[in-house]
C-alpha cells in the first residue's frame, strides 16, 4: 500500500517552507512595501520590479482547463529538470536510498541522482526498448524510493507499452515517474489521466518541445495534492520568473498553432524516415513518437564530425548502452531536413 509518510525524507516531513512576501497576506494591494522592491520600476518597456506569484496560479489555471486536471495538481518548474531534482530532494535519503533507472534514457536523471547522492540501480531496456518488468522487480529493495519512465523515450523514441507502466504503478510503492516530454508527438495517450488511479504516479511533461517555449524554462509536474504540497513546500519561492509566467500564459492561448506544428513535425519525420533509408549508411531507423528518430548508422561518429563540419548538428548517441552506432536527429523545418539529406549526399 503507497503512503507517501513511508517515502519522504524525516527533514522534509518537519521542514517549514520559507514564507515569501507574497505568501503572507490574502486579497488585492495597491501599496506593497514588504518584498524591498525597486518601487521605481525597471529599465525596461515593461516592468519587472516586483517578484513574481510564487505558485503561478493564472498559469496553471489556464493549463488545468488544457490537461484536465486540478491546479492544485500541478506543480510548476524552472525546466522538468527542476521537478527531478526536487523530488530526490524530497523522498530520497543521501547516501542511503536508491532509485532505478532504465538505460538508455533520458541522462538528467542520473545526473540529478549523482548530485543528491543517491545510489543508482540501471535495469536496461530489453532490445525492442521496452521495460524489463523482470529485472526491476529483482532490482526493487526496501530502499528504493523511484524509479523513471520516460515515455516516448529519450533518446529510442518510443512510447513504452502502457499495460507494463501500469504494472509498476500497482505494485511498486515507491514513487513512478514518467517523463512525458514528447507526449504531444505520440499516439499513446498521457498518463495524467491515470493519477486519480495511481496515489504514486508522477507525470512529467514541459512547454519546451512542442510548445516551443524552450528558451523560458518552463516544466510541469502532475500528480497527487499531496506530492503537489512536498514539491511547492520544498522548492525556491519564486522558482518560475515573471517573464516566463507571462509568456507562457501568452503562449498557452495558441493551442492551434502548436497543433499546426505538431501535425507538421510528424509529416516532415515521416519524410526524414523514407529518405534516410536511401543511404547505405544507415542501417536501421526506430520508431519514433516524439520530433526526432534515433538512427543506426556505419559510422556514427564519423558521420558526426562530417556533419559539424558542415556546420549541421545531431546528438552522437553511439556510446549509450544499445545505442551502438546511432545518432539521434531532430526532425527540423522542411528547409532544414533538405539541407541535412542533401549534405549527406557528399559524405562518403
Amino acid at each position: 500500500m503507497f503512503d507517501i509518510n513511508n517515502l519522504l525524507r524525516e527533514n522534509i516531513k518537519t521542514l517549514k517552507p520559507y514564507s515569501s512576501a507574497r505568501d503572507e497576506y490574502q486579497g488585492e494591494a495597491s501599496v506593497f512595501l514588504d518584498a524591498n522592491e525597486n518601487a521605481f520600476g525597471s529599465p525596461l518597456e515593461q516592468n519587472y520590479n516586483r517578484y513574481p506569484d510564487p505558485l503561478q496560479y493564472d498559469v496553471k489555471m489556464r493549463l488545468s482547463g488544457i490537461k484536465g486536471v486540478p491546479a492544485r495538481n500541478i506543480f510548476l518548474g524552472n525546466g522538468s529538470d527542476e521537478a527531478i531534482d526536487i523530488l530526490f530532494r524530497s523522498f530520497c535519503n543521501p547516501g542511503v536510498d536508491n532509485v532505478i533507472l532504465v538505460p538508455p534514457t533520458y541522462g538528467m536523471y542520473e545526473v540529478s541522482a549523482n548530485i543528491n547522492d543517491i545510489a543508482i540501480k540501471r535495469v536496461p531496456l530489453t532490445e525492442d526498448y521496452q521495460l524489463n518488468l523482470d529485472g526491476i522487480a529483482e532490482a526493487i529493495d526496501t530502499k528504493t524510493k523511484l524509479i523513471f519512465v520516460c515515455s516516448p523515450n529519450n533518446p529510442t523514441g518510443n512510447s513504452m507499452n502502457r499495460d507494463d507502466v501500469e504494472t509498476l504503478l500497482a505494485n511498486f510503492n515507491g514513487l513512478v515517474v514518467v517523463d512525458e516530454a514528447y507526449i504531444n508527438f505520440s499516439r499513446q495517450k498521457t498518463f495524467i489521466q491515470e493519477l486519480t488511479e495511481y496515489a504514486n504516479l508522477v507525470v512529467l511533461q514541459t512547454l519546451s518541445k512542442a510548445w516551443g517555449l524552450a528558451g523560458l524554462r518552463v516544466g510541469m509536474a502532475f500528480a497527487s495534492e499531496e506530492i503537489i504540497e512536498v514539491m511547492n513546500k520544498v522548492k525556491p519561492p519564486y522558482n518560475v520568473n515573471e517573464a516566463s509566467q507571462q509568456l507562457a500564459l501568452k503562449a498557452l492561448q495558441n493551442i492551434d498553432q502548436v497543433n499546426n506544428w505538431i501535425r507538421e513535425t510528424l509529416t516532415q519525420r515521416d519524410k526524414l524516415v523514407l529518405e534516410l533509408k536511401n543511404f547505405d549508411f544507415v542501417l536501421d531507423i526506430y520508431p519514433s513518437d516524439a520530433n526526432f528518430i534515433l538512427v543506426k548508422t556505419t559510422d556514427a561518429r564519423g558521420i558526426y564530425n562530417f556533419l559539424v563540419g558542415k556546420g549541421i548538428i545531431v546528438r552522437d548517441r553511439s556510446k549509450v548502452e544499445l545505442c551502438e552506432g546511432c545518432l539521434r536527429v531532430t526532425v527540423g523545418t522542411p528547409d532544414e531536413n533538405i539541407i541535412l539529406l542533401q549534405t549527406l549526399q557528399d559524405y562518403k
